[in-house]
């Protein structure tokens, strides 16, 4: 008994309405009052087929509607469709695609894979249990490969990605995501490490490309990530009044889609250094080409990359 409707609650009649006096029909407003009835819970289910339940008292049957739907709200009343660990980390990947990042989709492939390989991708979701996702964990932290702090990422994004499963997929009942109570271990907190002037000088000193001297400074002087830099493109850079635009960017011949960290555009300050060196990179830079970072053949490497993932 699927519901798939919001649960109502009515009064239902038991007798004709009746008369008064002069043998008309009571009031509409006095009906509650002289008329027998009782209460009736109705719902819809999944079979399009309409159901009822009686009671004599309108608590009772509040309750009942209640719990009726919670059961909608909470995604228990539809029996979660079947699907192996396997055929769910393909689909994962497919729809996800244009929702997230691209190194966020390939963060998910990589989480999915490794529980895949550990549990096996014959595995059907439903089966999947917290004590499958704790022994994932478990021997993850038993390697001496991977860090605690990797460890947790996997678990956060296994975690999410069991979300969704939930809902909107409808291949999991709300709760049964395995990887919802596992913890994260705890690590020391190391301080942030930043590169003083005389690194960074150091830097400069021994970089013998222009190429590294502009990816350093800018990185140093604006302070962006290391894919925000690659993903820089002369329209994004206004070497007259010295900022940089982080932008979105949607997938063009020569332009790879990409989004910023948090969705957020934004705009950040140049140093006259760092301002300058792009001007002089500016010269020998391919005719028509975007990118300040990324050469034309990196750029097909990129985009092969993608396709195949």
């Amino acid at each position: 008994m699927a519901i798939v409707e919001k649960v109502g609650v009515y009064r239902k009649w038991l007798e004709p309405v009746p008369k008064d006096k002069n043998d008309n029909p009571i009031p509409k407003s006095e009906w509650a009052r002289k008329r027998l009835y009782c209460w009736v819970v109705r719902w819809c289910g999944t079979n399009k087929k309409k159901y009822g339940k009686l009671f004599k008292k309108r608590k009772e049957a509040e309750r009942y509607a209640l719990d009726l739907q919670k059961q909608v709200n909470l995604g228990r009343a539809d029996r979660p469709q079947k699907i192996t660990l396997h055929d769910f980390r393909v689909e994962h990947e497919r729809v996800m695609k244009g929702q997230v990042a691209y190194a966020t989709i390939q963060e998910h492939k990589r989480a999915l894979e490794l529980f895949e390989n550990f549990i096996g991708g014959s595995f059907a979701l439903s089966r999947i249990h917290p004590r499958h996702a704790e022994a994932f964990v478990t021997n993850c932290l038993a390697s001496n490969e991977v860090s605690v702090a990797t460890v947790n990422k996997w678990a956060r994004t296994l975690k999410s990605i069991f979300t969704r499963a939930i809902d909107p997929r409808g291949y999991l009942a709300e709760g049964q995501n395995p990887f919802s109570k596992i913890k994260e271990r705890k690590i020391t907190e190391r301080p942030i490490r930043y590169v003083d002037l005389m690194e960074y000088t150091a830097l400069m000193d021994v970089a013998t490309k222009l190429w590294w001297k502009a990816f350093l400074s800018i990185a140093y002087g604006s302070g962006l990530r290391l894919n925000e830099i690659l993903h820089l493109t002369w329209a994004d850079v206004d070497l007259g009044q010295h900022h940089i635009k982080v932008k979105a960017k949607k997938a063009k011949a020569d332009i790879l889609a990409w989004e910023p960290k948090g969705r957020k555009n934004r705009t950040v300050p140049m140093s006259n250094e760092s301002a300058k060196l792009p001007v002089d990179m500016q010269v020998n830079s391919p005719e028509l080409h975007p990118y300040i970072f990324v050469s034309p053949e990196r750029l097909d490497r990129m985009k092969k990359r993608r396709k195949v993932g």
